[in-house]
């Protein structure tokens, strides 16, 4: 059974938060999808995941492509991701189902904590999930450093 872990992000932007959590997904052998709701929005972060890390390099393809089965990391805006991964990170409040969170390994969900509408969605995710059984984990980088705040 997996986990929903929030992440507050307040202090860097998703560009850079995200990288790190991609990665240290890919080192614990898992694949992982990206679920976004705005395809504009998903090649820009495919765009950005080229350039960054800058000491690395994330192996990864965006959603409708030949090779989407293939790809360690699928940027999709679609719920059934085709690179069968074992975590889903969302973004700009992307949806998740408790029944998704209790088949994957991890779900992600990283809001921008200085947009209201982020926060309440987020929120709202957190009540949902929280309240059919899923276990769930809140972080927050607002000291400078990511902390867990609460878990549920």
């Amino acid at each position: 059974m997996g986990a929903a872990y929030f992440y507050h992000l307040t202090q860097k932007p998703l560009e850079a938060t995200l990288p790190m959590l991609l990665a240290k997904s890919l080192s614990a052998g898992w694949r992982v999808a990206v679920r976004g709701t705005d395809p504009e929005r998903m090649d820009w972060l495919d765009q950005k995941l080229w350039l960054e890390p800058e000491d690395g390099f994330l192996p990864h393809g965006l959603a409708g492509g030949p090779h989407d089965a293939d790809q360690p990391i699928l940027l999709t805006t679609e719920p059934n991701a085709a690179n069968a991964p074992q975590c889903v990170m969302t973004i700009d409040g992307a949806e998740v189902a408790a029944d998704e969170v209790q088949a994957l390994q991890r779900v992600c969900v990283l809001f921008d904590g200085n947009d209201a509408r982020a926060v309440e969605v987020a929120r709202g995710q957190w009540r949902s999930l929280t309240g059919a059984g899923c276990s769930a984990q809140y972080w927050s980088e607002a000291s400078g450093r990511w902390e867990k705040k609460a878990e549920a």
